[in-house]
């Protein structure tokens, strides 16, 4: 909200070699000044410039977004007055007026501060109701600024109201606070009110950039947008960050060392444990966490930017416009936007509740990396069951929700990291082929037989001669979680030849040279068969994505066709269609079907159902 360079002419730096903080140093003078709060400018301008100057304010806002600095500002903007120049109240304040300097450092004796946390009784304002009679000593106005007013009792609400609503003419009350819900409605009926906002990262990053080159001090853009990030729109935490930072960094800040001071985790890896979660890959996300928390990352943060990450890929799913912030790095954007376009809606939301839970668990536990462990295994874990809806409509369909497709194990990967037979995502449960073991499954004897068990039992392997399409191949990799591959299948693929086992397909020219040896061996693993993928030349087809974008182009100008909506954007000038969703359709979140079976009773029955 706040954050200004002393554009009065006031100085407000060192003093008498003492070192005064940043937030303190730079603290708005004027309106011009404030950044962040053009709407509240824009209403004082017009009422200070008719003349309809209201006799009471109130300012309201979360903490460190300026309301003192504004009400100090507003005061001095009513009582400006420059011999020969100006005499009456106004918002422009191009040079310091006789009574600026006192106002802005808080010693005016016509202008009173008060602290409502700490008089909050009907006694102090038994006090301000008898002093309202008596006119400004040396000021054009008497102005009370009541800060935290929303601390003021019951009592001491009812004993301002009759002075709040018909003050002596020289009397005006600008009032703040962070709980605008605890003042009474009567009191607010009385006042103008004006809810300051918080500042908008790439703003604030604008600030704090200005601020370090009037100090000399050299910040890497990744550090500054970090400080503007962790202040959450408040200008006066981000200048405490900075001033930390500053102290920290010995007059050069990387972003390593604001990671550090922060507790923050690596954004480029927290992106990378959320791939892994929505992957199903425990193991690797463990990983993650305890490399950031070697690090110096506090679990806690760590799930707090997952759910910031899962928040921002939901946004741009829903909102695809929400990916063009002008302050969110490009590769971020790039990455949040791949899985906007592979992840399902529910999924996105299943993993935005569970971690908000284990953000409380974290929060509340005396062993925060075991509980966030805990929170990431739950997650990882859900990654590939079926949510409430798929699971009925695998009830429907005569299968069992215990095991659906997509949660067939998977072959471990060679991994240093992982001991031998063991994967994170194998099955949960074991059960013989000739039924449930006769051994309970909470004995000695069933724990020490787990093991062989785990590694005797017939694994239910998808056979890769049922893919009888690619489409049916691209739908059971997204079936798996493994989104990266999906999602270079969609667009990097312009497939020649496809038959059961078998792929010949021409690269595009921004695919990965190792796609075809990684998707033979992750299908193999998957399936427990051979499947064969070849790269050839000449393709006439075009990439999924490429169908997909031209199907778009093409209900769009069908769209446009359209006499209604032809009208409509007619009447809007600047409307443009987003998207075309026809009636009637599966909706774009529904889950993946599985690749079709062989042709036989069970294929009938499913073609029936």
């Amino acid at each position: 909200m706040v954050g200004g360079m002393d554009g009065s002419g006031i100085r407000d730096g060192q003093t008498g070699g003492a070192y005064r903080v940043l937030a303190r140093k730079y603290r708005p003078r004027s309106f011009e000044d404030l950044v962040g709060q053009e709407p509240m400018v824009r209403t004082l301008t017009n009422a200070f410039s008719t003349g309809r100057i209201a006799q009471a304010y109130m300012l309201t806002g979360v903490r460190g977004v300026g309301k003192t600095t504004t009400a100090r500002i507003l005061a001095r903007g009513l009582n400006y007055a420059v011999p020969g120049k100006v005499d009456r109240p106004t918002i422009d304040m191009p040079e310091l007026g006789i009574h600026c300097a006192e106002i802005m450092e808080g010693r005016h004796v016509d202008v009173i501060e008060m602290d409502a946390a700490s008089n909050n009784g009907i006694d102090h304002i038994r006090e301000i109701i008898e002093a309202v009679r008596y006119k400004p000593v040396s000021a054009r106005y008497k102005v009370y600024i009541l800060d935290e007013v929303h601390m003021l009792s019951g009592a001491a609400f009812n004993g301002l109201l009759k002075t709040l609503e018909e003050p002596p003419e020289h009397v005006k009350f600008i009032f703040a606070t962070t709980e605008i819900r605890k003042v009474p409605v009567t009191v607010l009926s009385r006042c103008q009110r004006f809810d300051l906002r918080r500042i908008e990262q790439d703003r604030l990053v604008g600030l704090l950039r200005s601020i370090t080159v009037r100090e000399s001090v050299e910040i890497d853009d990744e550090a500054l947008a970090m400080i503007a990030r962790a202040a959450e729109g408040s200008a006066r935490d981000s200048l405490s960050l900075l001033d930390q930072a500053i102290a920290h960094g010995a007059g050069r800040i990387v972003a390593e060392d604001v990671r550090g001071m922060l507790g923050l985790a690596d954004r480029s890896r927290v992106i990378d444990l959320f791939e892994a979660l929505m992957a199903g890959r425990i193991a690797e996300a463990l990983a993650l966490l305890k490399d950031q928390y070697d690090i110096g990352a506090e679990p806690g943060v760590v799930l707090q930017d997952l759910a910031a990450f899962t928040h921002l890929v939901t946004r741009i799913k829903v909102v695809p416009g929400a990916a063009e912030d002008g302050g969110m790095p490009e590769a971020e954007r790039r990455r949040a936007t791949e899985f906007a376009a592979a992840l399902p809606l529910r999924v996105l939301s299943r993993a935005w509740q569970m971690l908000l839970k284990g953000i409380e668990e974290v929060q509340g536990s005396s062993r925060p990396l075991a509980a966030a462990d805990m929170a990431l295994i739950r997650i990882a874990h859900a990654s590939d069951l079926p949510t409430p809806d798929e699971a009925l409509r695998l009830l429907k369909g005569g299968a069992t929700p215990l095991a659906p497709p997509s949660s067939a194990p998977s072959a471990p990967p060679p991994s240093s990291s992982s001991p031998a037979g063991h994967h994170p995502s194998a099955p949960r449960a074991s059960f013989s082929s000739g039924g449930p073991s006769l051994v309970s499954s909470g004995s000695p004897m069933a724990r020490a037989a787990e093991p062989q068990m785990a590694a005797s039992a017939p694994q239910k392997a998808v056979p890769a001669i049922r893919f009888q399409r690619f489409e049916d191949l691209v739908a059971f990799v997204g079936q798996k979680r493994d989104l990266p591959l999906k999602l270079a299948l969609e667009r990097e693929v312009r497939v020649i030849r496809f038959e059961p086992g078998l792929l010949e397909f021409e690269p595009t020219e921004h695919a990965s040279r190792t796609l075809a040896s990684d998707l033979s061996r992750r299908i193999t693993e998957w399936t427990g068969e051979r499947f064969s993928v070849v790269v050839g030349r000449g393709a006439t087809s075009e990439t999924i994505a490429e169908r997909q974008e031209a199907e778009r182009l093409r209900q769009k100008s069908d769209a446009k066709a359209d006499p209604l909506v032809a009208a409509v954007l007619a009447r809007f000038p600047g409307a443009e269609i987003v998207d075309v969703q026809i009636r009637g359709e599966e909706s774009a979140e529904a889950p993946i079907a599985p690749p079709p079976v062989e042709a036989g009773d069970d294929a009938a029955e499913q073609a029936d159902d």
